[in-house]
């Protein structure tokens, strides 16, 4: 539910954008002309002094100017097409909302400012990419990434609006381009203008395709690697699984020999014996059920939580942590999946380990917090800190700063969700990194004298 709310917010917030971007292409020609535009010198100096050396600079300028016009335009509303056609999971939303808008939008303007934007076959052009690029890259790309390849692709359709011998076809009969194609026919240097054109339209098509191949080439290795890794642990997880399954025969043997050596045998101490055993065997079956199954919960003190997360990583070495509870930490009873909790932690601590194995005076802490109902289990180190470039990426299963197989802070993250929580993370370069893990509602009130 985190999650899925998290996502519906992060897609308003796109929406928004969306709608940011739209409204700036709107508004932009209202305050627009020749001069704020920057081309009223260029097109003095033609008209006094007519060179091909200032034609192909304006040229430059005008194809520049129009991109720069139309890029918020286009990004605005393949944007808002893409998060609406999320939103109603309609994927034939993604492409009408684009083209419904954006001839409206040229409309708008052309009505009501003086600044008259050509709608012709370069703006067609464009809308038949829009319609295209779902179908040959199957939505492999994200937002950022189309966003690179849309700005190749202006520019480089634009140029075409300068190409003379195509104004018969419906390209470049903004008045601004006009004047530049008349001024090469009467130079005598409308061929010269029209390879210009032709040739940095081709360069920035080309190389808008090649992006769009290469990036979505590595999207489908990203994902694939990501599919390796999942069914890795998946496996690993599997052969635990069995193995675990397998350990409940001889217990349930054990417990059955035990009972009959009390029922055979009225010594007191053996009694006794017998008893510690099956209070052992049950527990190792608790144990074996949290491993088993992953929403097993079981209701344990905070602090008895922390000394068998202590015993787990601590057990044969000679390490220590530190630990910050709160008071009465016995009396705070939680109701979670220990094992699985307690593997999380392990990995938060063997991580921070790691971070200050080269920082003088390195210390790990294990610190906890009561709010609310919710408690928070944290681990926290004095090494060299997370930058906010890797902060944003530590989550994705596959990424590690090690060199490892990256999927801890995955299995982190995972093992938080199934408490109903979440984890976050409170660091920069060079300063104490503490992650968290957040149980909202881990809290057993009901068995809780705190």
């Amino acid at each position: 539910m985190f999650k899925k709310n998290r996502g519906k917010k992060i897609m308003w917030i796109w929406i928004t954008l969306s709608l940011i971007l739209i409204c700036v292409g709107i508004v932009m020609p209202f305050g627009l002309n020749v001069e704020q535009r920057g081309l009223e010198n260029l097109m003095i100096n033609m008209e006094k002094n007519p060179n091909g050396n200032t034609l192909l600079i304006l040229a430059f300028a005008v194809v520049a100017s129009n991109t720069i016009h139309a890029l918020p335009i286009y990004l605005g509303t393949i944007l808002l097409g893409n998060e609406i056609g999320e939103l109603l999971n309609r994927n034939w939303v993604k492409i009408i909302i684009p083209l419904f808008l954006i001839p409206s939008i040229y409309i708008v303007i052309n009505t009501f400012t003086a600044f008259k934007p050509h709608f012709g076959t370069p703006a067609l052009l464009i809308l038949l990419f829009i319609i295209l690029t779902p179908f040959f890259e199957k939505r492999q790309l994200g937002f950022f990434m189309r966003s690179i390849i849309l700005i190749h692709l202006l520019f480089g359709v634009q140029w075409l609006d300068e190409v003379p011998f195509l104004t018969q076809y419906g390209f470049g009969h903004g008045p601004i381009s006009s004047k530049v194609k008349q001024w090469a026919i009467e130079m005598s240097f409308n061929q010269t203008l029209s390879l210009y054109a032709i040739v940095l339209c081709s360069i920035f098509i080309v190389n808008a395709f090649i992006l769009t191949g290469y990036m979505v080439r590595w999207k489908i290795i990203q994902e694939f690697h990501q599919i390796e890794l999942e069914a890795l642990e998946a496996r690993s997880n599997k052969e635990a699984l069995n193995l675990v399954h397998d350990l409940k025969t001889p217990l349930a043997s054990m417990e059955g020999l035990i009972s009959l050596i009390s029922l055979y045998n009225n010594h007191p101490k053996v009694g006794e014996y017998c008893h510690n055993i099956t209070l052992s065997i049950n527990s190792m079956n608790k144990m074996i059920s949290e491993i088993l199954y992953n929403n097993h919960m079981s209701t344990c003190s905070l602090k008895e939580l922390v000394d068998y997360i202590l015993s787990s990583r601590l057990s044969g070495t000679d390490k220590k942590i530190n630990l910050e509870l709160p008071d009465k930490s016995e009396d705070i009873m939680i109701s979670i999946n220990k094992i699985r909790i307690t593997r999380a932690i392990v990995n938060l601590i063997n991580n921070a380990f790691d971070a200050i194995k080269d920082t003088p005076e390195g210390k790990v802490t294990i610190k906890t917090k009561v709010q609310g109902d919710q408690l928070l289990l944290g681990v926290s180190d004095n090494g060299v800190g997370i930058s906010t470039k890797e902060r944003d990426r530590i989550w994705q299963a596959g990424y590690s700063t090690k060199h490892q197989s990256g999927i801890g802070l995955s299995f982190v993250y995972q093992v938080a969700k199934e408490h109903n929580g979440k984890v976050s993370v409170e660091s920069s370069s060079g300063q104490e990194t503490v992650f968290w893990i957040h149980l909202l509602g881990g809290l057993d009130n009901e068995n809780s004298s705190h």
